[in-house]
């Protein structure tokens, strides 16, 4: 609603997981350093952690972007499926044509597509998000996946991405075995009070903003010490502020807009 206002070509703080509005803190840059690196040097399991909203999902997506040609992924984003469902959903994200129902068949086709790969030079990843919510038995399930290997490498790169929470159930002692095969484990903290300027600046720019569009600095830091530094949590309050300065009909978004936009998202409304 605010766009043509504002000038811009898109909204600049959806909270969808935009690649092209990933902003590169200090933290995602050694994040995507950390996939990059295990996925190309075939490391076999990676682990990748942080808050909700600290933007994994975004990161993920553009990793799949600096991904070679030779390299097949598959990006599974509901974690919660039954077993057999879920070895479905990553046959057919590599655009396998699934044929019979049963888990022995899944896992045949599956391991068929890896041996194919093997011969033509190629690599194959898969991405879990919200792995945190994946049972024991189907994370050995995943385990027992990644033991098609040579003598010097994995075959099947597999990233799990989660919560916190992630870090607590492979620490369990029935996920032993699974917890020893992670080479690759990185932690997504929130950003840092000093980057909150430049992440609200750079999606802006990325919108389509030509510099008319100001965040006052305590603007800024009323947003940073709401959110926490969680890129999701930002986008929220800067996209209400947004709305707050169209209905007002200002481009200067001040800390009393923030502070009346933040009230009205906590269900706080002025008369």
């Amino acid at each position: 609603m605010y766009r043509e206002f504002f000038g811009l070509k898109e909204k600049p703080f959806n909270i969808t997981s935009d690649p092209n509005f990933l902003f590169l803190s200090r933290v995602h840059k050694e994040a995507l350093a950390h996939l990059v690196y295990g996925i190309k040097e075939r490391k076999g399991f990676l682990e990748i952690t942080g808050e909700i909203g600290a933007g994994k999902t975004t990161l993920c997506r553009a990793l799949l972007g600096q991904l070679d040609r030779k390299t097949k992924s598959a990006f599974i984003f509901n974690s919660t499926l039954p077993e057999l469902q879920l070895f479905q959903a990553i046959l057919e994200d590599y655009g396998i044509i699934v044929s019979g129902r049963t888990k022995v068949s899944l896992l045949k086709q599956l391991n068929r597509f890896l041996i194919e790969e093997l011969v033509h030079g190629g690599n194959v990843v898969l991405i879990i998000d919200e792995a945190q919510n994946l049972s024991t038995s189907i994370l050995e399930e995943i385990r027992m996946l990644s033991n098609l290997e040579t003598d010097k490498e994995k075959l099947f790169q597999i990233v799990l991405v989660g919560q916190p929470e992630l870090k607590n159930k492979l620490n369990s002692p029935a996920l032993k075995q699974l917890r020893q095969r992670i080479s690759v484990r990185f932690h997504i903290t929130p950003l840092e009070s000093t980057e909150a300027a430049d992440y609200i600046n750079h999606r802006l720019m990325v919108a389509g903003s030509e510099g008319l569009i100001k965040f006052d600095t305590d603007a800024i830091e009323s947003i940073y010490s709401y959110a926490g530094g969680i890129p999701r949590v930002i986008n929220m309050v800067c996209d209400k502020s947004m709305l707050t300065a169209y209905v007002m009909e200002t481009r200067n978004i001040t800390a009393p807009i923030v502070e009346r936009s933040i009230k009205e998202m906590e269900g706080h409304y002025s008369l």
